[in-house]
């Protein structure tokens, strides 16, 4: 048996002390916090779109439900808000002469009758002329077939002297209220030398068309004055969309300043005009509607009855993010991406098969600015 030397064991011996002591300083160190905390968010959590709810109104944002409704034979189309009968009026002046007052200007609330100007003119003198020489002939009938009627009663003059007078009067009657119907329908002055522009209605001026020292001709618009009554939205479509559409089917008003309101079809024209070839569809809007701006332009959705019913949304509120269509659902602070399988799109509407319930409330117009708002986010981690 071979004897080991101390020496050699004592090499060993420091050679497994080296290994121990390296292997030990070698180890990585553990702590508390190289652990990965368990996560508290869901993923859809962690991928919510924060959004202040004033940023909506500033950019327009609209939310809207999804709802079950028509989905190929909605409409979307563009329209008009006008004023309806009786709620707009024009002011002119009736005879051709030179502006010499000017009483209101553009945005200046005015009642029924108020004199928006005075117009000196020739032909307003002649008129107050014709109305006094009028009273002043009937005047003259008047004493005269008086004086006939006595004389008659008296037996000195014949029954037709008495005939011939009361037709005469009866002459200058009429002429007066010719002649005064004529100065009042011009709003002649009582001066005589000027007629007014007086306001048909109670509203604003809209339109101040008036210059002072202005030379101009009967009938030319001066004035235009708008009532506070209800307004009325009107809808170009197509031909072939007229078929579609009835009396009485309901409608969505989009305006760019807050959420879709109610609207019914008053009206459709069976007739095509314009360039466009487009039928006319008059539409009553809900009378607890804010207050819409005449001349305004908007866009309507028309609900016509027989459409092939869903889940529906506007197709902006879809949304492709990395190849898939989404909706982004409303949360308390602000918007998450949900992924929807989309059917048909039509109309301006597109038919939701899955991924969302009825209700839900989803970003529709100006939705891309939510994922324009998601992608910079996600850049900027």
């Amino acid at each position: 048996m071979t004897k080991i030397k101390p020496r050699t064991v004592a090499i060993v011996l420091l050679g497994v002390v080296l290994g121990f002591a390296a292997a030990w300083l070698l180890k990585p160190t553990v702590s508390s916090t190289a652990n990965p905390t368990p996560a508290t968010n869901t993923e859809s959590d962690r991928s919510e779109i924060k959004i202040p709810t004033e940023y909506l109104t500033i950019a327009n944002i609209v939310v809207e439900p999804v709802s079950s409704g028509g989905i190929a034979n909605d409409i979307l189309t563009t329209a008009t808000v006008t004023s309806l009968p009786n709620s707009e009026a024009i002011a002119v002046a009736r005879a051709a002469g030179t502006i010499a007052r000017i009483n209101y200007r553009l945005g200046d609330t005015v009642k029924a009758g108020d004199v928006l100007a005075t117009v000196n003119s020739h032909e307003a003198a002649a008129m107050h002329s014709d109305r006094s020489i009028a009273i002043a002939k009937e005047d003259l009938a008047r004493r005269t077939y008086a004086r006939e009627t006595n004389l008659y009663k008296q037996g000195i003059t014949p029954r037709q002297e008495i005939e011939t007078a009361q037709s005469a009067l009866a002459v200058a009657q009429a002429e007066v209220q010719r002649a005064k119907a004529v100065a009042n329908a011009a709003h002649v002055t009582e001066d005589g030398r000027s007629v007014a522009v007086v306001s048909p209605i109670a509203g604003k001026v809209t339109v101040a068309n008036a210059t002072l020292g202005n030379f101009i001709q009967p009938q030319t618009e001066l004035f235009r004055v708008t009532g506070y009554g209800p307004v009325q939205i009107e809808a170009s479509v197509t031909a072939a969309d007229t078929a579609r559409i009835s009396v009485g089917d309901k409608a969505s008003i989009l305006i760019l300043r807050g959420e879709p309101i109610d609207a019914v079809v008053h009206s459709i024209t069976p007739t095509v005009s314009g360039a466009s070839r487009s039928a006319t569809v008059v539409l009553t809007p809900s009378p607890s509607v804010q207050k819409l701006l005449i001349g305004e332009g908007l866009q309507v959705r028309l609900h016509s009855k027989g459409a092939e019913r869903g889940l529906a949304v506007p197709e902006d509120a879809i949304q492709s993010i990395d190849g898939h269509d989404v909706l982004f659902v409303r949360t308390k602070e602000g918007f998450r991406p949900q992924p929807v399988l989309v059917g048909k799109r039509s109309g301006g509407m597109a038919h939701i098969i899955s991924g969302a319930q009825e209700g839900d409330l989803v970003a529709t117009r100006n939705a891309f600015l939510i994922k324009a708002d998601m992608i910079k986010t996600a850049k900027e981690e």
